[in-house]
């Protein structure tokens, strides 16, 4: 069957722009900040959180991880509501007012603690996120697209700005949990939110203006672009059980080892070397993201992650633990950026939103089963380690499924 997005114009040919960004890497890292917000502070610090807030407000760990499936269920609505928004909106400025309503949903979140409250400013910040990284996705593969000799760095360098979220993150979340009793207030951990908030302005301002050097589309522009599902069957599919998988790891690693009696300060280590990682891994996997052009990439990726997230789950010596962290991070958004990579080597110009669209939808639909599914299991007489066990298991299933997806011709 077909996927069909109509008016979809950020993607046109006809839509290029006047001249090309002249400092390519410095807009790509600049860029690279709404990865950071959309998820690397949006989504993945809650990890960070979920402890102090599950311990101060008496949730179990279905409730703890509903958060999370709450912002993924935001994330899914948002990316399905990204083809409409930009035939109203040009890309650019969908970018900067997705980054402003992210930055203030975060700030929200420090201001309540009914759990539904919660949640559904969760289930806004990831609605207002997807936007912003979706855009910014295809802004990044029109910026590969007009530097073709670095285009595997470029997309890489955008999606591993996730890791500046995470670094930044595991820094901030800490600091404001110990300045919280000077600063006064009911409950610690709303500092940290209102840290994150303050955060992703910042990010967004930073952002904006070499975000636009990349080129604005016309509003009016109505073309047309198709996206074959059954082509890349087998990738979405693994791209499915890898958002299950990973977002399982990041939301409840940190409880596990905060449980293992890993220091805070270990802990806050542990996570800014994840989020360095992530930077890093732009670099690191850019000659293969170049040369394989079907499943193979998302295929290693997801089987590296199945392996490494396993490792919290049977030891806490703490090299072993720092080993799965640093691995973890080095996969976990090259697996975003090869999907992106698969579409550009697969596909025209022309259909790459749509493609991308429909990959963050199926990502976004596995976020949302992964936290309940494994906070549920948590629950249980296995506890965190057979949840972090059956988010392995759904990474390997991941890897299989993937390295089925075959060029096309």
């Amino acid at each position: 069957m077909n996927f069909i997005i109509c008016g979809c114009p950020m993607s046109s040919e006809t839509a290029l722009p006047v001249s090309l960004p002249r400092y390519p890497i410095a807009t790509a890292l600049a860029l690279s900040l709404a990865a950071a917000i959309a998820l690397g502070i949006s989504r993945l610090s809650y990890g960070l959180l979920l402890t102090p807030m599950r311990t101060d407000l008496g949730w179990s760990y279905l409730l703890a991880g509903s958060m999370n499936t709450a912002n993924a269920l935001g994330y899914f609505i948002g990316a399905l509501a990204v083809p409409a928004l930009t035939r109203r909106l040009n890309v650019w400025r969908l970018l900067v007012i997705g980054s402003v309503l992210t930055s203030v949903f975060l700030l929200l979140s420090g201001v309540v603690t009914d759990a539904i409250a919660l949640i559904l400013l969760r289930l806004g910040a990831g609605a207002a996120s997807a936007s912003v990284f979706v855009i910014g996705g295809v802004l990044a593969t029109r910026l590969g697209s007009m530097h073709r000799e670095q285009a595997g760095f470029l997309i890489g360098l955008y999606y591993g700005g996730t890791g500046f979220g995470i670094a930044l993150s595991a820094l901030l979340v800490p600091a404001a949990l110990s300045a919280a009793p000077q600063l006064g207030g009911a409950h610690d951990w709303q500092w940290a939110w209102f840290a994150l908030g303050i955060a992703c302005l910042l990010a967004t301002a930073i952002m904006a203006l070499p975000a636009r050097t990349i080129g604005e589309i016309p509003s009016d522009l109505t073309s047309k672009s198709e996206f074959s599902v059954k082509d890349f069957g087998f990738a979405l599919a693994g791209y499915f059980m890898f958002g299950v998988g990973y977002i399982a790891y990041m939301t409840f690693v940190i409880t596990l080892l905060k449980q293992q009696g890993m220091q805070a300060e270990t802990i806050t280590l542990f996570y800014t070397l994840l989020g360095v990682a992530v930077v890093l891994s732009s670099r690191l996997w850019a000659p293969m993201l170049d040369r394989f052009k079907g499943g193979e990439s998302l295929a290693i990726f997801n089987a590296i992650a199945g392996v490494v997230s396993i490792l919290p789950a049977v030891t806490s010596a703490v090299p072993v633990v720092f080993m799965s962290g640093l691995a973890f991070g080095m996969v976990l958004l090259s697996a975003v950026a090869s999907t992106t990579v698969l579409v550009r080597h697969n596909l025209p110009q022309e259909s790459w939103s749509s493609a991308i669209s429909v990959f963050t939808v199926v990502f976004a639909f596995g976020q949302i089963i992964g936290p309940a599914l494994v906070g549920w299991i948590a629950d249980g007489p296995g506890g965190l380690e057979r949840g972090l066990v059956v988010s392995a298991v759904a990474l390997f299933i991941g890897a299989a499924l993937a390295s089925q997806q075959k060029a096309l011709s």
